[in-house]
């Protein structure tokens, strides 16, 4: 059927981030969001998550543009990986575009690139498509959702949203441009659904800014904050006090200060002349003058908060009465580091001020009431939960369902499954390929699950390397077996152990002389492995290495 709209996520279901949806209507393509992961904690030596684009790269001559809801990493950390196969133009507002560039920029991507920048009520041709650009409220600047039109209908994609009556800048959601919608009629309903499970509405961020107020005020000591990088209203709030109370502001982490650049060269942050200034230069003022706003507000091992608890940043030592402001929340799987680094400011003497303790965060996502003001405005014909794990994903069902909404009419997708879409009907389809893609140093996608599996091996169990030196001719042992042992036990101090487990080797090679090498190797490494767990209980990772003489 030539109408049929196919919708097809490959990330940000039952998982939280690396966002990305496509949506395809005969020849034509377009790409909303592409998102990065962060790895879980078995995932050695991984540094980022991506979504596998095997499908896209497959039919990329369909692709007609990439367009992002905002500049979160989650959302557009992804580009510069998917961009090296796929050519498309990237469709975002001023702050995401300006964020875009700067990471093209760092991957030489830049030139290659067509970065069209747009803005709320902005509508783009592309294809069968066309996309209008949506006002939202956000933890970052100029966010937007889309209504994209295809023959099939209209799809409402809200990307991450808050409904925010007092928002620092920018203006309210454009809450009657979704009524229109509705009025029109949608199609489909696609939902950010991160806190679904949470009552009631989101806080405006402006309530924030009572809570810096109180610290501020009175404090004789240093005041160092940590946030999210990207929350550019929240850096306003903390300047804005800073400045009131006569304190100089330092800004130290590296996607701190790349995200202030970005946003005061767009006009998004509004800095007070003689309020910032050097981190180098800022000893020389009294502590009651000086606050310093850094990264770190997940524990991040590299990151400035992380290197000023463990005495390894070259500009800021944690002196005693320091006062440490966390204005974020922890992100699930962080608590362990962040609780490393905030036992590490206490054992400094500094004091630590959490949002446990005060109103120093609100999140950038919809709660119940907000979800439920946008189904309401939008009254769409099909509803498709987004972003989220699977307990996120059927809650906002459920809440679907509460709403008045047919159960038939709801679709719970998965990563690569083909959602299939006509004016009167809504399926789950077939399945493209999906899933995680890692990204480690400068290597991407060479590192599968194989690989992970034995870093685990070696994380778990260590290893041992058994050399020998064997004849070419009759094959006899000549030399060894050597033993040498990694991440499973000390020489020196298990040379019993380490004997035996010679003897073994030298038996297993013994009793299969004449056969090829591989049989050999083979044979003590299965030796050596049920010797080594009925004596230790433990598997460590036993690699034989034959050296012909």
């Amino acid at each position: 059927m030539a109408d049929k709209l196919k919708i097809i996520s490959l990330g940000g279901l039952n998982e939280i981030g690396k966002n990305l949806t496509v949506y395809e209507c005969g020849n034509d393509i377009i790409v909303v969001d592409c998102g990065m992961g962060f790895p879980d904690d078995d995932m050695y030596g991984i540094d980022v998550v991506i979504p596998d684009v095997s499908y896209l790269i497959k039919n990329q001559n369909k692709i007609r543009g990439i367009f992002i809801t905002h500049g979160h990493e989650d959302h557009i950390g992804a580009l510069p990986y998917v961009l090296r196969s796929v050519n498309a133009p990237i469709y975002a507002t001023r702050m995401s575009a300006g964020l875009i560039r700067l990471k093209l920029e760092e991957h030489r991507l830049l030139d290659k690139t067509k970065i069209v920048t747009c803005e709320a009520g902005d509508v783009i041709r592309a294809g069968k498509f066309s996309v209008e650009f949506i006002h939202v409220n956000h933890s970052i600047a100029d966010a937007v959702a889309f209504a994209i039109r295809s023959p099939a209908g209209v799809c409402v994609h809200t990307g991450d949203f808050k409904i925010d009556t007092t928002p620092i800048q920018g203006g309210m959601i454009d809450l009657a441009r979704f009524g229109e919608l509705g009025n029109e009629g949608v199609l489909a309903l696609l939902s950010d659904s991160t806190n679904v499970d949470r009552p009631g509405y989101t806080r405006s961020e402006r309530s924030v800014g009572a809570s810096f107020d109180a610290l501020f005020s009175g404090c004789t000591e240093r005041i160092i904050v940590t946030t999210f990088a990207s929350n550019v209203d929240r850096l306003q709030q903390i300047i804005d006090v800073a400045a009131r109370y006569g304190r100089r502001v330092a800004v130290t982490g590296r996607s701190m200060e790349n995200n202030m650049k970005v946003s005061t060269e767009l006009g998004y942050m509004n800095i007070p002349d003689g309020v910032l200034m050097d981190l180098n230069h800022i000893k020389s003022l009294p502590k009651e003058k000086i606050c310093i706003i850094t990264t770190g507000s997940q524990g991040e091992a590299m990151s400035a908060l992380s290197r000023m608890a463990f005495n390894t940043h070259r500009q800021v030592d944690i002196q005693a009465g320091d006062r440490i402001i966390i204005s974020a929340s922890t992100i699930p799987g962080n608590e362990n580091s962040m609780g490393n680094v905030i036992n590490e400011l206490y054992r400094k003497g500094a004091e630590v001020v959490n949002e446990r303790e005060r109103a120093l965060h609100v999140s950038g996502h919809a709660c119940q009431e907000e979800l439920k003001i946008i189904h309401a405005l939008v009254k769409p014909k099909y509803f498709i939960p987004l972003h989220g794990e699977q307990r996120h994903l059927k809650l906002h069902a459920k809440l679907a369902r509460e709403m008045g909404m047919d159960a038939n009419h709801i679709l719970i997708s998965d990563l690569g499954r083909v959602i299939e879409l006509t004016p009167n009907s809504a399926k789950l389809g077939g399945t493209v390929t999906a899933g995680q893609v890692f990204v480690d140093g400068y290597g991407v996608g060479d590192v599968g699950s194989v690989v992970l599996r034995d870093r685990r091996h070696l994380a778990q169990d260590g290893m041992i390397v058994v050399v020998m030196a064997m004849s070419g001719d009759t094959g006899e042992l000549v030399s060894g077996p050597d033993l040498i042992t990694r991440g499973f036990v000390y020489v020196k101090e298990s040379e019993e152990l380490m004997d035996e487990l010679k003897q073994v080797a030298q038996e297993a090679a013994g009793n299969a002389v004449g056969g090829d090498w591989a049989a050999i190797k083979g044979a003590v490494k299965g030796d050596l492995s049920a010797y080594l767990y009925k004596k230790t209980k433990r598997s460590p990772m036993i690699l034989p290495v034959i050296m012909e003489v």
